[in-house]
């Protein structure tokens, strides 16, 4: 009997001049331990004077981290934060109560042919900080734990696995996997966490002798090991970790309590949300989702 309880096939979304694959929210599924949100961005090129150009949004109640496999972002947010990501690194920025943010090819980018590559997910926060204080947090690819073994590249993104923790701070416990495979490589995702999702960012992955598509999310059976394989050169992205209950999620809001957002849709609507320095535009609030 397979051991995958679901597979999500994502859906495209225009973010404005690059598409992205957006395998959750799903309409089988809301959430996968508290990743409430998984875009897979691109490969996307852009000639010469083009780029990415997310404008100001707000988030409330969640977190966002990004990840990037090539390529380089700039983040802007409304605490005063201005950081660049490249490939390894990990941003991660909690919303809380409220904040802002951009994300923005760099000037540098914007001269030349340039490439972007990356995972950006959502983190549900548990009900105790959900109306946390926003901040900020960058960690440097080096100082995310990164080895090889049986054939696969391993990098703890965020969570713990194998005895070894990142140190991103993550506010409750979670499993945040990248895995680069050589042809025959072979991994064991134990049963640590009760909900476990795999991302075939390529062809070629295979869980417990099944062939998992490209782009597809494999959603696990709890309490069971799995085998993780590969026919080729492959990678792919695990998720998962405890869940932190029921969430509602409208547009770039998330809350386990429904009149939080629409307080949050008034204060975008009104302009009570603060500005990013150095920004002037912003995303108006959609009049439907």
């Amino acid at each position: 009997m397979s051991n995958i309880i679901q597979l999500l096939t994502p859906h495209m979304q225009d973010l404005g001049g690059f598409n992205a694959r957006r395998s959750l929210p799903h309409s089988d599924r809301m959430m996968v331990g508290p990743f409430i949100f998984f875009d897979h961005l691109g490969p996307a090129v852009f000639p010469p004077g083009k780029g990415v150009d997310v404008r100001p949004h707000p988030h409330i109640n969640l977190a966002t981290v990004t990840y990037l496999f090539a390529g380089v972002l700039l983040h802007r947010d409304s605490l005063g934060t201005v950081q660049e990501i490249y490939p390894g690194a990990v941003n991660w920025m909690t919303a809380g109560r409220g904040i802002t943010h951009s994300e923005r090819s760099p000037q540098s980018d914007r001269t030349i042919e340039s490439t972007l590559h990356a995972i950006q997910t959502w983190i549900a926060l548990p009900e105790e900080y959900q109306e946390t204080e926003p901040c900020f947090s960058h960690y440097l690819a080096e100082d995310i734990p990164t080895w090889t073994e049986n054939g696969v590249a391993i990098a703890i993104i965020a969570g713990e696995a194998m005895g070894k923790k990142s140190p991103v701070n993550t506010l409750s416990p979670i499993i945040y996997l990248d895995l680069c495979f050589t042809p025959g490589g072979k991994f064991i995702l134990h049963p640590d966490y009760k909900e476990r999702a795999i991302y075939s960012v390529t062809p070629g992955i295979i869980i417990d002798g099944e062939e998992l598509e490209e782009h597809q999310l494999a959603v696990l059976s709890a309490d069971i090991a799995v085998e993780i394989t590969a026919n080729q050169q492959a990678r792919c992205v695990v998720i998962g970790g405890e869940p932190v209950g029921e969430r509602y999620k409208w547009w770039n809001f998330v809350s386990s309590h429904p009149e939080r957002i629409e307080q949050a849709k008034q204060d975008w609507r009104t302009g009570k949300f603060e500005p990013v320095p150095g920004e002037t535009e912003f995303i108006p609030l959609p009049d439907n989702i």
